[in-house]
């Protein structure tokens, strides 16, 4: 795509648009022209959102949307086009995370962590990409994670869900390649937003019985590192919104594109070392390595609670 062709993009349509990295993009792209719907379910966040960019003379409006109701997307990529004439970029930001042993998962609990994080994004791509196509421009934006390339205990729900949001992904770019249209996957590593406060109410039932699961080391070391992760990240949503808008103003932009140090580190682990070893590290950091010393289940119970709380 020349940079003419580029400089038409006018219109943005993000999912999760009223919280977190999605706010921080919606307002961003905003900021920069483009005339954004930013959707999400919460009315009271559309609502708060919809005040700031008045405030702010930002040309973005709000959307319901919940990712996961067939008529309700259509009804908002419908009202997006409505006002538009099309979306030009649809960035699929929303999205869920589920904590657990994946022995212990509920299947309706790994069902709602895939609908969530890939049959959505396909449902809103299949909604607006009739029209990208008819225009022969256009740009896809999902946003994955380094867990899509490194999986820990208890995210192998999440990292299965982004797993596969990379395969679709990849597959959608050379399909749509004839059309004009890019596909482009953002990695990030952890970055405090509400969603973890979110995830943290999904998977509330798996800790809250961890102490007498057969996992309950596993559950006591992953909250364990999970701390000292949550402690050292300096990342803030604005960083992520900044590499967004780079990959929607690329002429020729990447398949995919880390953000976070913690990210860029752990996919260059991934590629340089074998996965034995790989393995090695990672239980060695949940201390579960194999002279690691026994906790007895009381205990562990308490050390969850205590860091649960911390989270």
């Amino acid at each position: 795509m020349s940079s003419s062709e580029n400089s038409q993009f006018k219109t943005a349509l993000v999912t999760g648009g009223t919280d977190g990295l999605g706010r921080a993009t919606a307002i961003l792209l905003a900021q920069e022209g483009f005339r954004v719907f930013a959707a999400g379910r919460d009315a009271q966040k559309r609502a708060a959102l919809e005040q700031f960019a008045e405030e702010h003379e930002l040309p973005l409006q709000t959307l319901e949307l919940d990712v996961t109701d067939d008529a309700s997307a259509a009804r908002a990529v419908g009202e997006a086009e409505r006002r538009t004439g099309g979306v030009d970029v649809l960035v699929n930001n929303a999205g869920i995370a589920i904590a657990a042993v994946m022995e212990e998962i509920t299947l309706t609990d790994l069902r709602k962590q895939f609908e969530t994080n890939v049959i959505a994004p396909v449902r809103m791509a299949q909604l607006v990409l009739p029209g990208m196509r008819e225009r022969r421009r256009g740009r896809i934006i999902n946003m994955s994670s380094i867990a899509g390339k490194v999986a820990h205990p208890l995210m192998g729900p999440y990292s299965g869900s982004k797993h596969a949001l990379e395969a679709v992904s990849d597959a959608m770019r050379l399909e749509l390649a004839q059309f004009g249209i890019q596909v482009v996957l953002i990695e990030p590593g952890f970055i405090p937003t509400n969603i973890n406060q979110a995830s943290a109410g999904l998977s509330a039932m798996y800790m809250q019985n961890a102490g007498t699961s057969a996992y309950a080391r596993t559950y006591s070391g992953f909250l364990e590192m999970w701390k000292k992760v949550v402690n050292r990240s300096r990342s803030k949503p604005e960083d992520c919104a900044r590499v967004i808008l780079h990959a929607i103003r690329a002429d020729s932009p990447k398949a995919r594109y880390l953000v976070t140090r913690e990210a860029k580190i752990s996919a260059a682990m991934k590629w340089l070392l074998s996965d034995r070893r790989m393995d090695r590290i990672t239980l060695r950091m949940l201390g579960m390595h194999r002279d690691a010393p026994v906790k007895l289940p009381e205990n562990i119970q308490s050390e969850i609670e205590e860091v649960a709380r911390t989270r």
